[in-house]
């Protein structure tokens, strides 16, 4: 039976969305991301398609043709064959959704058959059985991983899916795993909401069932604030950021209730890790891609090996060659390299983050700097540490 496709839209459609919507490709921190299937029914309050003013369509559309999607993808200026990470699906669309499922495999295929060997993440809340791990199996030269959304979080106005639907696939995922690695992506985090003693607990028993664990905070912008607002939800926190909300006392109690495996009688935790891209290479037996090893204070729970991984292939890039291609993308002002992080002026996140992939050394910018344990998270809930390194 020929496979079902999902419907275009038509071009009027197509000029009527939000610009950054109609692009099917997105340069984030944890890869090259391409989009070309937006809508999505499962109405997680706190979802970025809010940022696009994409939240009420319901039924997942095309914007183009799978092939069409894919050639944008890997002729696109940022892509590098073998190097540059690669994200499906991660903002307009769930990649498991049984309509959007079949065009995942597709791409996945296309570019597997290509013979590339790039990191590829997808990430999902939604049902994964076994005949889809044996299709994730299939790829022979991807590197693939499938992050699990967990939170937690009970309140159905603001998650209305059944969180048990997402710990049911990450069982699935990691019993039949083998040539892919699974992540639970606990997120997100938010203080009296998910954080309590049984909720940790729970992550804590979920974490067993797969390659690595990463925990996060909840981007909280300002149209997600306008639909807590406009729907009489909770709202989280009494400020906006650009950065992922993760204070500082819900950071420690996670990090008491992991320390504490150490203890007599402590109970067993899977590997955690506060970046993406971290628990992701580890899961892979690699070093990190984002050179998250020169923030020495992110690497405080990461196990021994897996900081020698990283510790033997972090190298600190020239300057010249470093101002050179900042230079070419824009950059203004000085360009600096430090024990820590490239940092540059005048270059917006695409051309930091094809930097950062580039040289595997974090690139941040000047206007935004990255405080000590903030981890590049926002300020909110951090003003005890003040962003000052006390040794």
């Amino acid at each position: 039976m020929p496979r079902r496709l999902l419907p275009l839209l038509t071009p009027e459609q197509v000029s009527g969305l939000n610009p950054e919507l109609a692009d099917v490709i997105e340069y984030r921190k944890s890869g090259l991301s391409l989009n070309d299937i937006i809508g999505c029914p499962l109405e997680c309050g706190y979802c970025v398609r809010h940022l696009f003013s994409n939240f009420e369509m319901k039924t997942p559309r095309r914007l183009v043709g799978d092939e069409a999607a894919v050639e944008s993808l890997v002729s696109h200026p940022y892509f590098r064959p073998h190097t540059t990470p690669i994200q499906l699906y991660n903002r307009a669309t769930d990649p498991m959704l049984p309509v959007v499922k079949p065009h995942l495999f597709t791409k996945l295929r296309m570019l597997d058959e290509r013979g590339l060997t790039n990191h590829v993440l997808i990430i999902t809340r939604w049902r994964v059985d076994a005949d889809d791990c044996a299709a994730l199996n299939s790829f022979k030269n991807l590197r693939l991983t499938v992050l699990v959304t967990h939170s937690g979080i009970e309140d159905t106005r603001i998650e209305p899916v059944d969180f048990n639907i997402a710990a049911e696939s990450l069982h699935t995922l990691y019993e039949y795993a083998e040539r892919y690695r699974t992540i639970l992506y606990w997120r997100p985090i938010v203080p009296g909401l998910n954080d309590s003693p049984e909720h940790i607990e729970r992550a804590r028993e979920l974490s067993l069932h797969a390659h690595a664990t990463v925990f996060t905070g909840l981007f909280f912008r300002d149209e997600i604030k306008e639909y807590y607002e406009g729907h009489d939800l909770p709202s989280p926190y009494d400020e906006t950021a650009r950065r992922k909300i993760m204070p500082e006392l819900a950071e420690q109690r996670i990090m008491d209730a992991y320390e504490s495996r150490h203890m007599p009688g402590g109970a067993s935790w899977g590997t955690l890790f506060r970046k993406t891209s971290c628990g992701v290479a580890y899961a892979h037996g690699e070093a990190d891609y984002n050179g998250h090893y020169g923030i020495k204070e992110l690497c405080d729970i990461c196990p021994p090996k897996q900081i020698a991984r990283c510790k033997g292939t972090w190298r600190k890039p020239e300057l010249a060659e470093v101002t050179r291609e900042a230079r070419a993308l824009g950059a203004v002002g000085d360009v600096e390299v430090n024990d820590r992080a490239i940092v540059v002026e005048g270059l917006d996140e695409p051309p930091r983050y094809f930097l950062q992939h580039g040289f595997g050394f974090q690139c941040h910018a000047r206007e935004h700097p990255h405080l000590y344990r903030q981890h590049g998270r926002a300020p909110v809930g951090w003003e005890a540490e003040n962003g000052t390194d006390p040794t």
